[in-house]
């Protein structure tokens, strides 16, 4: 079901925005999640990843245990390089291999202010949400709609 009327379901016009998106739009869609440990501590779910994070590949070639700070993100080709996950070039030469951000985890967040505020703010509107109980049908409210 459709739930807001000013944004267009049509495939070709999704693709198109999120391939013509400007740098700050493709910020919020280069988000990973987090990992379960930092997921308990700070409420919050996903964040948009940025250099010197510390991240873990969970699918495709390069999945495995090891965790990488993230050298460079490349906004335009939505990719984000990570430390030690390279290859080698036929002339011999190595060069980081690009990983979507959908495929990692953040294992380690780089903090600053203006993240702490980022991560406040959400875990803020996260509890509230859960606080309310939403969605939940109790015996007490039954009781309350008929009286």
């Amino acid at each position: 079901m459709k739930l807001n009327k000013h944004v267009s379901s049509d495939r070709s016009k999704s693709r198109k925005r999120h391939f013509s998106a400007p740098s700050h739009i493709r910020r919020r869609l280069m988000s990973a999640p987090l990992s379960k440990e930092l997921r308990t501590k700070y409420g919050v779910r996903s964040m948009p990843l940025r250099k010197d994070d510390e991240v873990q590949v969970v699918r495709g070639h390069f999945k495995g245990q090891q965790v990488g700070k993230i050298v460079q993100c490349y906004r335009k080709k939505f990719r984000v390089y990570i430390e030690r996950i390279q290859r080698e070039k036929a002339n011999g030469a190595t060069v980081n291999v690009g990983i979507h951000p959908s495929k990692v985890v953040i294992v380690k967040l780089k903090m600053d202010k203006d993240r702490k505020n980022i991560l406040d703010r959400r875990a803020k509107g996260r509890a509230e949400v859960l606080g309310k109980d939403k969605g939940k049908y109790t015996e007490e409210s039954a009781a309350m709609e008929t009286s």
